[in-house]
């Protein structure tokens, strides 16, 4: 009797030493990644802070955000940025602009605040890199969050080598060395920089996390790019722009990342929650 095709190359997420439970403040920051499991544990109530300045691309960009809400530092009017009539700063997702700026200034300071109070407190410490290329603000020397649709001129295309992205976190590991550090990498490609220049980037990333990996003994790789590189190769997996990934994608890396990370003890209040939800989704208007 022949034995059974197997159709996938299954990856295989090694679990959390202290996975983390309801009672685990968390801190997730960067990419789509971090973006989408935080929002996943927001909706089933997780005592989580997801990306107080918006999505975040690069180590760059995260470690600055890192140092911010380790200093509590309240942004000010001199920090502002104007782009299309919209206020922000450099170390803010273009989403977050608002047209006024005072009103921008009092919502960035009170995200900064929650995300600062819940570094402190946070057992847990979520990371998702998605590319080595930076841009460098050349008027305030700065490497810049987003580049808030300002004229190219005003910026230097830089790349990260893996070295240089291991020394911009590992002062943060070093920092909270009793908080559990998961990072990853994110499978959505950047396709401006082309086929190549993205896995280029990728692997410039890999080759960081792996140093930091094996530096730090509080710090777990995640393998959310390996899983949709492997067990999801497949273009119905994906939005119809073909770069982002689908609702399907999204749930089965949720579930390789519950069995990861989450407690199984959450795993009934997570059903109830969803269970709520759907029941909410269909209340007449």
């Amino acid at each position: 009797m022949n034995t059974a095709v197997e159709w996938q190359t299954k990856v295989a997420p090694t679990p959390l030493e202290h996975r983390f439970n309801y009672q685990t403040p968390l801190l997730c920051l960067g990419s789509c990644f971090a973006a989408e499991m935080g929002a996943r544990m927001e909706r089933y109530r997780f005592p989580v802070s997801v990306n107080p300045f918006g999505v975040l691309y690069n180590p760059a960009s995260i470690a600055a955000a890192l140092e911010r809400l380790h200093s509590g530092t309240p942004f000010t009017p001199d920090d502002l940025i104007c782009s299309q009539g919209r206020y922000a700063t450099l170390w803010h997702q273009y989403r977050l602009a608002q047209p006024n700026p005072d009103h921008f200034l009092e919502s960035a300071n009170q995200s900064l605040a929650q995300g600062a109070c819940l570094l402190k407190e946070a057992k847990g410490i979520i990371v998702s890199l998605g590319t080595s290329w930076i841009y460098r603000h050349k008027e305030r020397n700065m490497i810049v969050a987003n580049c808030h649709k300002l004229p190219a001129n005003q910026f230097d295309r830089l790349f990260l080598s893996p070295q240089e992205s291991a020394a911009l976190l590992a002062p943060w590991l070093e920092a909270y060395p009793n908080k559990q550090w998961v990072i990853t990498l994110s499978p959505i490609r950047h396709w401006k920089e082309g086929a190549h220049g993205n896995q280029v980037s990728k692997a410039a990333l890999l080759l960081a996390m792996e140093q930091l990996c094996h530096q730090f003994s509080n710090l777990y790789y995640f393998p959310a790019y390996e899983i949709v590189m492997d067990e999801l190769r497949d273009y119905r997996f994906y939005a119809p722009d073909m770069i982002h990934l689908s609702p399907a994608a999204i749930d089965y890396i949720w579930e390789q990342f519950c069995a990861h990370a989450i407690d199984s003890s959450c795993y009934p209040h997570i059903k109830q929650a969803e269970k709520r939800l759907k029941q909410e989704g269909h209340l007449p208007i």
